[in-house]
């Protein structure tokens, strides 16, 4: 037998390697083995076997690693597809499939703690006897008989109980010590309370009897399920996935937010609960070991319920059943770095390998979703109410051109926006301000001589943090003190512009000083446990206006919630990415859907300096299948998506001379490449035209024969020969062009 054997080093190459007899009935697709690589030995995963016999010197596999496969044989089939369709080496494919906790560990996969066990229950006298001579073993005993078994090192740490408590006790034959398995619970503190299925109205019921329709099927169809915020989408999903638990199998959920991951715990364990299901967690925030457990807990069908963000998608659920995309239109599903995978594409295509059913879920689909299903690839059901006859939110367009005039010079807090969050916090009710962008100011400028404060390593302005007094660039990190005079002309004539989260949670704290305010973005989330406290606080009422950045803007369900204001709608919309209207859009359309999700009625302030707007215009209408039909008229005729596919190829170099001369020596050779088989353009700087010291410049191809393009572009990256003072990368279905 021999085995195909793609290493941890980056090669892009897979290495055969002959099978020992002992170890043939043993190795499997998705197994990890020890194999000579040169003088040494390096770990790899056997993605492939076959019977052919072994060359004459083929080398063998030196070890396998672990009784059973790390990664799943569907897992593994999943990574070759990506590797093909995003132009990305296998091992990185492969290594994006396991979390790095997992990749790291040399040995079986867990770790080991000592446990102490109950051997023998000691009597009453026993006990009487141990609190006059011994009171800590007497306590120790009470405890163990309690809990049946615990881990030495947290009874040290909980109950200042020794290892040594413990051994004395060992001695008497009243407890043993052994190695166990120890799991770290991230919602160990947490308390769940069993909820019970929701009666479904007509449109739920309808959307339900698809999706289980196609869980039946071998091959079934991809359903978007396009339902107004609040149309109770959430429900359907844990009504579908009880139904495919029933039938034994395992379900992933996928949203795109950690801010929304607590929110969606709290759901699906309480559902789940009365199903005797383990629901475990994958997201960044939790540490290396905790991710580790879950990870561990899903491979062995202990956990048949996986929610995460984008990654979860590679969780090692067996016989996965349902897949369920939360807010697919999310450019967070996006990964950045190679493999440039969307999670929404890879869990079709995930659900298509193993023949499960896959949900999106938007109140806003993607441009691309909506396309595909009024193609018919995939099934569309659509949930034009609220649940319980509730009311969409009003929405009102500031016009901030008319405000300004009127306040000489740009309020924060138009006047109406202003009087509506006076109203709401005198009926006790809760608010939500919305603003995309984190910092007090989004610019430092001298007004003297017109300095600006730029960043040294991007081509961006730093934004200024008040809390810190310091500059920041959002994109490399750089920090510099903030400064009270001009660099330039040492005028003190410094003015703070633009807006910013701090800037807004600032003036909010001075106009409404009575008011709870929480501010929610990065910069105040930096603890593991922040989401939880502040979400939870504002859920139970102790917070009457919550400020933030996007992670407030979509998916989450607070019923006192009646008022949210957008405070600068147009901040996105005249960027230069063909998605911009489309982003524009669902941001207002999902930040509106906050308000007025349970017995009062909502309303929403857009402010706006271009109230006309389609896109705004469409979204205070919550007009989707209006703007849609308006924006696919704009891609068709310029050959975007969806109507045409496009890469992006991005080269950087800290020379800018030689990165514009190579940009434009392959751009030649790239037309001949693709003969014709894509349109090529670019050439130039690209939008942000520096990042960490790095030129930046962009080819952009669009083609209508995406199969045919991929194959011509992967033989021309083998043949081009690129120098090393400039990089290469290359972006599939890229969601941002800047």
């Amino acid at each position: 037998m021999v085995a195909h054997v793609v290493t941890d080093i980056a090669l892009d190459k897979v290495f055969d390697y002959a099978v020992p007899t002992g170890m043939a009935g043993d190795m499997a697709v998705g197994s990890r083995v020890k194999v000579p690589f040169g003088r040494r030995e390096v770990l790899g995963y056997v993605v492939e076997l076959s019977s052919d016999k072994p060359l004459s010197g083929l080398k063998s596999i030196t070890e396998k690693v672990g009784r059973e496969p790390l990664i799943l044989p569907s897992l593994v089939a999943l990574a070759k597809w990506m590797a093909d369709y995003y132009l990305a080496p296998f091992e990185t494919s492969l290594k994006t499939v396991l979390p790095n906790a997992v990749r790291k560990s040399k040995k079986e996969f867990g770790i080991e703690r000592l446990c102490v066990v109950q051997r023998a229950e000691a009597n009453e006298e026993e006990l009487a006897a141990a609190k006059k001579r011994a009171p800590k073993q007497a306590e120790a005993l009470l405890l163990l008989k309690k809990e049946g078994s615990l881990f030495i090192a947290e009874t040290e740490k909980k109950f200042r109980i020794s290892a040594a408590v413990w051994r004395a006790l060992e001695k008497r034959g009243l407890a043993e010590i052994r190695a166990q398995h120890h799991e770290r619970d991230p919602f160990a503190q947490a308390i769940f309370t069993p909820s019970l299925p929701l009666d479904l109205n007509e449109e739920q019921a309808s959307a339900l009897a698809s999706i289980t329709e196609e869980m039946g099927k071998p091959h079934p169809k991809p359903v978007l399920l396009y339902g107004v915020t609040g149309s109770g989408k959430t429900e359907i999903y844990l009504q579908a996935i009880a139904k495919c638990l029933e039938q034994g199998k395992g379900a992933i959920v996928l949203v795109p937010e950690i801010a929304l991951t607590p929110q969606s715990v709290e759901r699906f364990k309480s559902r789940f609960m009365s199903y005797n299901v383990s629901v475990a967690v994958l997201h960044s925030h939790l540490s290396d070991g905790e991710r580790a457990d879950e990870w561990r807990r899903i491979r062995e069908g202990r956990a048949r319920v996986v929610i995460g963000v984008r990654s979860a998608v590679f969780a090692p659920v067996r016989q996965l059943g349902i897949l369920v995309v939360d807010e697919e239109h999310e450019t967070s599903y996006k990964q950045q770095e190679a493999p440039r995978y969307h999670a929404r594409d890879v869990a079709v295509m995930r659900g298509h390998i193993e023949s499960a059913a896959v949900v999106l879920g938007s109140a806003t689909p993607s441009m691309e979703s909506f396309f595909n299903a009024k193609k018919g690839k995939y099934a569309l059901e659509t949930l034009a109410c609220r649940v319980d006859s509730q009311k969409m939110p009003v929405m009102h367009i500031v016009d901030m051109r008319h405000e300004a005039m009127k306040a000489k010079g740009p309020p924060v807090l138009s006047r109406r926006l202003y009087d509506g969050i006076i109203s709401r916090l005198e009926k006790k009710e809760q608010v939500m301000l919305f603003l995309n962008r984190r910092g007090f100011s989004s610019s430092v400028i001298c007004m003297k001589c017109g300095y600006v404060a730029l960043c040294p390593r991007c081509s961006v302005s730093l934004t200024y943090h008040r809390q810190h007094e310091k500059m920041l660039c959002h994109l490399c990190g750089h920090s510099a003190k903030a400064f009270s005079k001009c660099p330039e002309c040492g005028d003190e004539g410094i003015r703070f512009a633009g807006l910013g989260t701090e800037k807004i949670e600032q003036t909010v704290c001075r106009l409404f000083p009575r008011a709870c305010i929480r501010r929610m973005d990065s910069d105040t989330m930096t603890k593991k446990s922040a989401y939880e406290t502040t979400l939870g606080e504002f859920k139970l009422g102790k917070i009457d206006i919550l400020v933030g950045t996007q992670m407030i803007a979509k998916g989450l369900h607070f019923p006192n919630v009646t008022l949210v204001g957008v405070i600068y709608a147009d901040m996105a919309l005249h960027m230069p990415d063909f998605r911009a209207s489309e982003r524009v859009f669902q941001l207002l359309t999902q930040v509106a859907g906050r308000a007025g999700r349970g017995d009062v009625e909502g309303e929403v302030f857009v402010q706006s300096y271009t109230p006309f707007h389609s896109s705004i215009q469409f979204a205070k209408r919550h007009d989707y299948d209006g703007f849609y039909e308006d924006e696919i008229e704009f891609r068709a005729q310029l050959g975007y998506p969806p109507c045409r596919r496009i890469i992006l190829l991005l080269f950087k170099s800290r020379s800018e001379e030689k990165v514009s001369f190579i940009v434009a020596d392959a751009l030649k050779h790239l037309v001949s490449a693709l003969d014709g088989a894509a349109e090529v353009s670019g050439g130039v700087p690209a939008p942000i035209a520096k990042i960490e010291d790095f030129y930046r410049y962009h080819i952009l191809i669009k083609t209508a024969r995406m199969a045919e393009a991929r194959s011509r572009l992967r033989a021309f990256l083998k043949s081009y020969k690129m120098p090393e003072e400039v990089s290469l990368s290359v972006d599939v279905d890229p969601v941002y062009l800047m």
